[in-house]
Parts: C-alpha cells; sequence; structure tokens
C-alpha cells in the first residue's frame, strides 16, 4: 500500500553482503502516526520483543513476523531442542492472535524432517511463502469485500459524490496490522481506487489508539475519513450515519465466534440494534475450527499502565506521555472481546462471503 507515496510491504526480508537474509525490516508502529521509522529485527529476541510491546501489531503481521523469528533463530541453532524452543516462545508471546502460532508452527513442520544445515533456509522460504501468501489471502478479500460494498451501495443509492458510502471500522486492520492490503480495510482501498465516494469512520480505539492508525494510512491513501470517540459509534448509527461496520478478527471459533480488538462486542450490539451490517474481514489462518466457540478464546490482559498513561505528540513537537488519572488509580485491560456469531452479517474470507457458520466451516475446513 501507499506510505508517503510510495508502495510499501509492513515486513520485509533485510540481506546482508552476501545476499543471504540477516534481518526483516519493519515499521515501529509504536512511533506512528508521529514518526515512520523503519527498524530491523536481527534475532529471534528482537522479533519477540517487537511482538509483546507492539512495535510489530495485528494477527497476520504478526503470524509473519513470528515465522520470520523462527528463522533467525534457526540462523543461530539449527538443533532439535533449539527449533522447539523457539518456536514455543515465540508462538506464546501474545495468546489471542491465532495466526502467530499458526505460522510459527508451519515453519517448525516445514523444517523438522529436514537436516539441520538445511533447515535455515528452509524456513527464511517458508516465512516468505507465508507473507507473500498473506498479501494475496488479503486482496482476495478485498475482492469479495467489495462485492458486499457495492450492493449495500446499490440499496442506498451511495457510493457518489452527493452520497458517499458511510462505513465504520474499529481498531487497525489495515495494511499495517498485515504485510500488505489489510483485511477490513482491503474491500475500502478498492472501492476507493474503483473511484467510488466512500467515507470511514474510524473508531479511536482506546486503550491504544490503534484509530490513529488506521486514519494514518487511510489518509497516506487519499481515503476521506473522520476519527470518533469509541462510545459515539452508537449515536452514528441512531442517526443513520453508517452503512455498514466491517473491523477484522485475531481468531475465529468453530461456530463463527469472533475475537478482536476489546470495543468491537459494542459496535456488534449496536449495529444489529440499527439494521446495520456487521462484517468480519477474516483470513483463512485466522480461523481456529480446535475451539468450539468464542469462550475458549484466550484473552490477553495486558499491563494497566496501557490505561492510564497516553502518549502522544506534546505542544513542543516531542513524543510525551500524560497521565489523566489520580496516581494509584487501578486499571483493568483486556485487549479483546468476542463477538458472538448470531451479530455478525457476513464474514469475508479468502474463499468468498459467509453468512452463517455451518457455510463458514464447510467453506474453511474443505
Amino acid at each position: 500500500m501507499k506510505l508517503f507515496g510510495e508502495s510499501v510491504r509492513s515486513i520485509e526480508i533485510v540481506s546482508g553482503p552476501d545476499g543471504r537474509p540477516q534481518a526483516v525490516r519493519v515499521l515501529d508502529q509504536t512511533r506512528l502516526p508521529h514518526e515512520a521509522v523503519w527498524i530491523e529485527l536481527g534475532s529471534p529476541e528482537s522479533v519477540e520483543r517487537a511482538i509483546a510491546t507492539m512495535q510489530v501489531r495485528g494477527a497476520p503481521l504478526i503470524g509473519a513476523a513470528g515465522a520470520f523469528g523462527l528463522a533467525l533463530a534457526l540462523d543461530g541453532d539449527t538443533s532439535d531442542p533449539a527449533l522447539a524452543h523457539w518456536a514455543a516462545r515465540l508462538a506464546a508471546t501474545r495468546p489471542t492472535a491465532v495466526n502467530l502460532r499458526w505460522a510459527v508452527e508451519r515453519v517448525e513442520r516445514a523444517v523438522r524432517p529436514l537436516s539441520a544445515d538445511a533447515r535455515a533456509a528452509a524456513a527464511w522460504r517458508e516465512a516468505q511463502a507465508i507473507a507473500d501468501e498473506d498479501v494475496a489471502i488479503n486482496a482476495a478479500i478485498g475482492r469479495y469485500g467489495l462485492d458486499l460494498l457495492r450492493a449495500r451501495a446499490a440499496d442506498l443509492g451511495a457510493g457518489h459524490a452527493g452520497r458517499p458510502l458511510q462505513i465504520m471500522t474499529h481498531c487497525n486492520a489495515g495494511w499495517l496490522a498485515t504485510v500488505d492490503w489489510g483485511t477490513a480495510l482491503a474491500p475500502v482501498y478498492r472501492a476507493h481506487d474503483a473511484g467510488w465516494a466512500v467515507h470511514v469512520w474510524v473508531s479511536e480505539t482506546r486503550p491504544r489508539n490503534q484509530g490513529a492508525l488506521t486514519a494514518f494510512e487511510l489518509a497516506e491513501h487519499g481515503v476521506p475519513c473522520t476519527v470518533v470517540a469509541d462510545n459515539a459509534a452508537g449515536v452514528l448509527m441512531a442517526e443513520g450515519r453508517v452503512d455498514t461496520v466491517i473491523v477484522g478478527c485475531d481468531r475465529v471459533a468453530a461456530n463463527g465466534d469472533v475475537a478482536n480488538k476489546v470495543g468491537t462486542y459494542l459496535k456488534a450490539l449496536a449495529a444489529r440494534a440499527h439494521g446495520v451490517p456487521f462484517w468480519v474481514a477474516l483470513p483463512s489462518p485466522t480461523f481456529d475450527a480446535r475451539l468450539a466457540s468464542g469462550a475458549a478464546i484466550p484473552i490477553e490482559r495486558r499491563s494497566a499502565t496501557e490505561v492510564i498513561e497516553v502518549p502522544g505528540r506534546a505542544e513542543t513537537g516531542g513524543l510525551a506521555v500524560v497521565m489523566p488519572f489520580s496516581a494509584g488509580v487501578a486499571a483493568d485491560n483486556p485487549a479483546f472481546d468476542v463477538t458472538p456469531a448470531t451479530l455478525v452479517s457476513a464474514w469475508i474470507t479468502e474463499c468468498g462471503v459467509f453468512t452463517t457458520p455451518a457455510a463458514l466451516r464447510e467453506g474453511l475446513i474443505a
């Protein structure tokens, strides 16, 4: 997608003087949207730290990063104990997004039968394949999602200069959260690039404010958008100012329940109350058929500091942290919530659009 007018991917291999991979380059997302800083991750420890601190974030992207992290680990030690150690350690870095475990396990399966001297190169190839496949998956989600948007626009007489199609999203499920295209934003980019009039309501997504990332990348691509407080979503829907909601996901259970950034559930409830379609952009690696329902999805609880301290740009121009609450106040910080499948109007996948959990299972498991 577009960053300062140039097409980029969110994660790329950095090769050494001998042409062999030696690191991966990623945007430090904790510095966005105020600073676009590329960093190089040259060890499994640096990948682990980047995922844990959300320098790298978004289910598909942390999956790709974890895969590259295992390749970096095998550059140093290709033994069975090292493979098992780093596969388990990287997969456990963040528990809710299933893509991380899926990608690390895929690399592990690919290299385990190989001789020690063949493992590292094979791991890099498999990690790159995961990254490339993510781009293709998200491009397909964009195509199928565009069909949904087209039908919705036709019903409403929207999508033109006099009546933009009004789309709400939550968190960041654009190219910053994937290798390219994004999940929830892929249909939006396709609609915009096709010349449609679209406008995106961007939920701020406290406490990490990933809405700032969504607004940043939409603005970079030229898509009109407006940031709103999380609690404003219901008001906008009640006023008829939202035509559809599209969100990404971090894990979807076999019954269609959706784990996504906390606050998603409330938007789904408001959408149902006001007759607004609620669509989930779902790459197949995020579908976890091993879990019967959302009740079994582990919900990551992060530091209370993220709630009681707010980073941003100070009047002086530098980055600063402010504390809106009094010292010593307690805070709880669940990073995700689960939206029941009954509130989902459609799951948009690279295999097509599904409107029932049974059809979703059949379409992704077949």
